[in-house]
């Protein structure tokens, strides 16, 4: 445990440790718990057990407000270590009647094209003061200060939830910024998801989810003598015009300098009744400025129009320096790639995602929005007379995720790519999942993150944002189980998607799996029993996913460019293939949550859509329906053809199909995802290598070549000759065809856990495709596991780091096991092997010798 102060939304937090360091043969084997109340009371519970991750809560429930301090010892069967550090832990509020507060809005009707109002009262503090938290939350997005400075580095608070079910409220320790005497209380709404535009062809179910922006908020400031005084949303509060003229995500900021909006307060406002939803406490981190980043060059047209380039493809939005008259205007315009040397405004469909400003005339003033962000690497200003490099930056947005996964390799242009995966994860890890940053739709699809869930929790640690995700996921599923194919929901008609709707068993095992979390799966166990219950009444008695309308594989390169659904792939073969994949998980989990009459249930519902699969769709000869990479890929990755001659037809098929594309990627977003895994679960690893590094299009390199520097949403969103894809959807920043991530850590570096949560490794690298050196680091839940290999002539060397709590297997290139591989460091040779050692998959044989091991 670290020296932290942690806000819980639950009595019983589950609780997590990590050694740094002990010798190599100690284990845990017992622990012990220590927790002291603030009135000083201290309470210990020992266990005996390995269990460090996410222990249950051993003690009396928290209460609201309350704040305690945990510590924790570990012990194998001789001695124990030193305490950590205390923790602190501080509850939120637990139960609706903790809140004092009322909503509030504007007496006077402010509508979405209306400035921003601004909500706020001044306050009196008394001698004593010795703690003020700030509970509050909002319809719409906040920007909150006290006495003028803000509360927290937070954006676009309190998020975006399914607001019709769940409302977040964020919670503040504002101590230091309340004094004695008068202080005053704003805060700025915008319309963010709650009013502004969602989605360029459907409002959400055909309108916002509501026409007015409210705020709740509940300071108690705490007095040495044990008084608690209340300022909260009540009718008292006043409201006034702010300076932003206009905000919108998907059109911009209008921002006029000159009028001060956290000055004159001179309209009322209106208690309003309290929304239906629930108020909770966040799970994901706030979305947060993670880097700035300065331009590379600024380029002047004649008519006076600077063209900036970030050199990078990011969101967020621009920071700006600029001097000007009073009431004149600068305006920035954004987009992802220019064409002839000017920005390409297409891509981004209706959205206008331009910044203006109107210039109070005070000499140097900064420029930058507040209730709006942009995915661009160029930006466009005017209304500057001169603009340099120094003048101008670029504040990167993101939920502010703990990175979690490292990697590197001998190939440049590989290492681009992860590069490129990494930087368009964080642009769309934006409080949810969404497809792309830019454009006039950045939703949360279910497809796109299902494909990607592994690889989003190889790179950062996801666990609470997803975990976000998936309640507002099972609060907008239909009450026939259907999964909507965008969450928060956003379509007024509902279908069920395959691939789309599978978010709702992969996700949550995808958690369970990386971060050792069972309790995500207990939670969200319904939600996956209802899916899986709603496809299996779909298919009927058959167990043929068949019928109703698909998205398939979508993007498929080789589908019609403006038919992005006509994929190759029979749709009913994906359909069943996906019905068979989440029946397979489901009856897994219920060993995991507690349910045992289930597995059998579930267990022979997975073998009959299996046998139905195929039989339907499976020749004797090998040969899927369709005839098309993806079948092959799903089922052979699915293990949905049994081993055996057949099995073995099957992946020789998929190895000849991808021989005939000459290695380029033939699939789309759902067998991108588990074509390379394929590949080696059929013994042509060769052929997933070659796949990987190809440079000709399409491929992920050949994106790489043209200078992408995050994923793309179509192989060929960006032409060679420099144009842009002429099809209505050409993100440059859509991570899905990045799951190759997942693939890169556990194949390339070799780091593949086996158990929940890390606990048990395999370490084995495949060596292949002329790479000469691979690497990877991954922060697990029980610390961090390094692995790192080289070639150097004809001997191999392996090193790996394995933190306490974890054990690995590591298998050497030829073959050679070594099991119960325990803490610290270990360094693995051999002088002699055999290997691919080159990309055309030529065999050098160097004659298998020994193998030498060394820990220290």
């Amino acid at each position: 445990m670290t020296n932290s102060s942690t806000l819980v939304g639950t009595d019983r937090p589950r609780l997590s440790w990590r050694y740094s360091s002990t010798n190599p043969q100690w284990r845990q084997q017992r622990r012990e718990l220590q927790l002291t109340r603030a009135n000083g009371a201290v309470e210990t519970h020992a266990a005996a057990d390995a269990e460090q991750v996410l222990v249950e809560w051993p003690f009396e429930p928290l209460s609201s407000r309350e704040r305690a301090t945990v510590r924790v010892r570990g012990g194998d069967s001789d001695e124990w270590t030193p305490w950590s550090e205390p923790a602190t832990i501080e509850a939120g509020l637990l139960s609706p009647t903790d809140w004092s507060a009322s909503w509030v809005t504007p007496t006077d009707v402010v509508g979405v094209d209306d400035p921003a109002p601004v909500l706020g009262t001044d306050f009196v503090v008394g001698p004593g003061i010795v703690a003020a938290r700030l509970y509050v939350s909002a319809l719409g997005i906040m920007v909150t200060r006290i006495n003028g400075v803000p509360v927290s580095e937070d954006h676009f608070a309190p998020g975006w939830t399914s607001y019709d079910h769940r409302i977040r409220y964020q919670s503040y320790d504002v101590t230091v910024l309340v004094s004695e005497g008068n202080n005053s209380f704003h805060t700025l709404l915008g319309n963010g998801w709650y009013r502004g535009r969602i989605a360029s062809f459907a409002l959400h179910r055909g309108h916002p989810y509501g026409d007015r922006l409210a705020l709740l908020a509940q300071l108690e400031l705490r007095y040495a003598d044990g008084r608690v005084e209340l300022v909260a949303t009540d009718g008292s509060w006043r409201s006034g015009a702010s300076g932003v003229l206009l905000n919108d995500f998907y059109d911009g900021q209008i921002t006029d300098l000159r009028v001060d909006g956290y000055a004159a307060l001179d309209r009322g406002v209106t208690v309003v009744p309290a929304p239906t939803a629930s108020l909770a406490t966040p799970e994901s981190p706030p979305v947060r400025a993670v880097e700035t980043m300065t331009a590379v060059s600024v380029n002047t047209t004649l008519d006076g129009r600077h063209i900036v380039d970030f050199g990078q493809n990011l969101v967020g939005w621009v920071r700006l320096r600029s001097r000007g008259r009073r009431g004149s205007e600068v305006v920035v315009r954004h987009a992802e790639v220019l064409e002839e040397g000017e920005l390409s405004l297409r891509p981004l469909r209706s959205a206008r995602a331009t910044d203006r400003y109107l210039l109070a005339g005070t000499g140097v003033e900064l420029l930058e929005p507040q209730l709006v962000f942009h995915g661009f690497r160029y930006a466009e200003v005017t209304g500057v007379a001169e603009l340099s490099i120094t003048d101008i930056q670029a504040v990167v947005l993101g939920s502010q995720l703990d990175r979690t996964g490292w990697f590197s390799s001998s190939d440049a242009a590989l290492n681009q790519l992860h590069e490129n995966i990494v930087w368009g994860m964080r642009g769309n890890f934006l409080d949810l999942p969404t497809d792309c940053p830019q454009r006039d739709e950045r939703l949360g699809w279910t497809g796109d993150i299902q494909v990607f869930a592994p690889a989003a929790s190889t790179l950062f640690n996801v666990a609470g944002f997803l975990s976000s995700w998936l309640s507002d996921l099972a609060a907008d599923q239909l009450p026939d189980g259907t999964v909507p194919a965008v969450i928060p929901r956003v379509f007024r008609d509902v279908k069920a998607f395959a691939g789309w709707g599978d978010a709702a068993v992969i996700v949550p095992w995808v958690l369970y799996e990386r971060f050792g979390d069972a309790g995500i799966l207990r939670r969200q166990y319904r939600s996956m029993c209802r899916w899986v219950d709603r496809v299996a009444e779909l298919a009927g008695p058959t167990r043929l996913w068949s019928t109703g309308e698909q998205l398939g594989d979508w993007l498929d390169p080789l589908a019609p460019p403006d038919d992005p659904a006509r994929a190759q792939a029979d749709p009913a073969v994906v359909a069943t293939a996906y019905f068979a994949r989440s029946a397979q998980l489901l009856a897994r989990a219920p060993a995991v949550v507690g349910e045992p009459a289930d597995a059998r249930h579930y267990g022979i519902l997975a073998e009959q859509v299996r046998d139905a699969f195929c039989a339907e769709y499976v020749s004797s000869s090998g040969l899927i329906r369709s005839d098309c990479q993806t079948v092959y890929a799903l089922a052979l990755h699915w293990r949905l053809v049994p081993d055996g001659p057949t099995r073995t037809r099957t992946g020789s098929r998929l190895a000849e199909l991808v021989q005939q594309q000459r290695y380029t990627v033939a699939t789309g977003f759902l067998g991108t995802a588990v074509i390379l895994d394929a590949l080696c679960a059929s013994g042509h690893r060769d052929a997933a290598y070659r796949m990987l590094l190809t440079h000709e299009f399409p491929s992920w390199l050949h994106a790489v070549d043209l200078g992408a520097t995050t994923i793309w949403e179509r192989w060929d969103s960006m032409l060679p000759d420099g144009s842009v894809n002429e099809g209505e959807m050409t993100s440059f920043n859509h991570y899905a065809f990045g799951a190759v991530a997942d693939w890169m850590h556990r194949e390339i570096a070799g780091l593949q856990p086996t158990a929940p949560g890390y606990r048990e490794l395999r370490l084995a690298p495949t060596v292949g495709g002329g790479l000469t050196a691979g690497s990877a680091r991954h922060l697990s839940p029980y610390g961090e596991i390094a692995i790192e290999w080289h070639l150097a002539g004809s001997g191999f060397s392996l090193t790996a780091r394995i933190p306490v709590g974890v054990t690995a297997t590591v298998v050497l290139p030829d073959g050679s096991e070594i099991p119960d591989v325990s803490h610290g460091e270990h360094r693995f040779e051999l002088e002699r092997f055999v290997t691919d050692a080159a990309i055309d998959g030529d065999r050098t044989d160097v004659s298998a010798a020994s193998e030498a091991m060394r820990s220290r």
